[in-house]
């Protein structure tokens, strides 16, 4: 019988932040993208209404577009972009042992696609967020260049934590009263990125149309994007793997897994092929007992835990060795 695992991209497959990188192409784009990052989470804890983490990568559009920022250069970043590692060595130990490989990622289906099809994964078994960046150019004249530059300078004004109030408020102020009042504000409407319960969402599609209950799953996130689809599979009774996550993913998952090399969850892997949960129970805590040494192999029991502020901290030094300054999203 096949068995099923479904991969966040950013993080467990890929280092990089594809969104984070793009702004990276134009001056202060890295800072600016540090306060909205800041802004999605705020949203998200919040649970305000019609909004979704990982909606990041449609309130940068103002700024992509006000700095030329296009789809060529999307692939440009897709084509240099790294994996992390042992990405490949899994994936073909998965695909060797019959497993049926699926990712959810919210990142844009540009560099979606181009990674997952480095790694073998299938199209189809893909979900992402579709981005017509250079259509949505089209719908943002001159005269809007000015009320962009404009917020632009009062976000770069602020710091994350350290001004929360004034992010909200600034920010509200922008995405959702001026900005609408423009034809591109109109057209990033129709920008839908996958994160938060449309993850799950699109799990639940990939459940159906193969007539797999989420019970049978493993899924592997590491951040707020990832929670929805974490704790869907915890409850199902499936296996929910937090991988160098954060701590908005954590307490969603059945079990924490923190290494430079995320080839470390085979073990894992081959102890649900003959054991199902209940094997990788026991596995992982007997791992935890021994616990991990330097950068690889920290396995956590997380399902029913109350106190993970110790596994917060090794997951929060080692998710910095791998993702660099990309570890400090949300």
């Amino acid at each position: 019988m096949a068995n099923f695992i479904c991969f966040d991209l950013e993080g467990p497959l890929s280092p990089q932040d594809n969104a984070y990188d793009l702004m990276k192409l134009f001056p202060n784009g890295d800072r600016l993208f540090e306060v909205i990052s800041r802004y999605d989470d705020l949203l998200t804890l919040e649970g305000r209404q019609d909004y979704e983490p990982g909606d990041t990568l449609a309130l940068i559009v103002p700024f992509l577009i006000l700095h030329q920022i296009r789809e060529a250069d999307i692939a440009s970043l897709s084509a240099k972009a790294s994996l992390t590692g042992g990405a490949n060595k899994l994936m073909s130990w998965l695909e060797s042992s019959g497993w049926k490989v699926f990712c959810i990622t919210t990142t844009y289906e540009q560099y979606a696609i181009h990674i997952t099809q480095k790694l073998g994964i299938f199209a189809h078994n893909v979900a992402c967020t579709p981005f017509p960046l250079d259509k949505l150019r089209l719908t943002s004249g001159k005269e809007y260049a000015e009320l962009f530059r404009q917020a632009e300078a009062e976000i770069l004004a602020l710091r994350p934590l350290v001004d929360d109030d004034r992010i909200r408020q600034s920010l509200d102020d922008f995405f959702w009263k001026k900005l609408p009042a423009t034809d591109l504000g109109r057209a990033i409407k129709e920008v839908k990125p996958v994160g938060g319960r449309r993850k799950l969402t699109a799990l639940n599609r990939f459940a159906e149309t193969h007539q797999q209950p989420l019970s049978k799953w493993i899924v592997v996130g590491d951040s707020i994007t990832d929670s929805r689809m974490l704790q869907a599979v915890e409850q199902a009774g499936g296996l929910a793997v937090a991988f160098n996550a954060n701590e908005y993913a954590l307490p969603y998952a059945t079990v924490g897994l923190a290494p430079t090399f995320i080839s470390d969850l085979t073990e894992i892997l081959q102890t649900w092929q003959k054991g199902q949960r209940k094997g990788v129970e026991k596995t992982v805590r007997e791992k935890e007992k021994a616990g991990g040494k330097e950068d690889r192999n920290y396995f956590h029991w997380l399902s029913g835990r109350k106190d993970i502020a110790e596994v917060i901290a090794i997951h929060k030094r080692i998710r910095r060795l791998v993702r660099e300054e990309a570890g400090k999203l949300g």
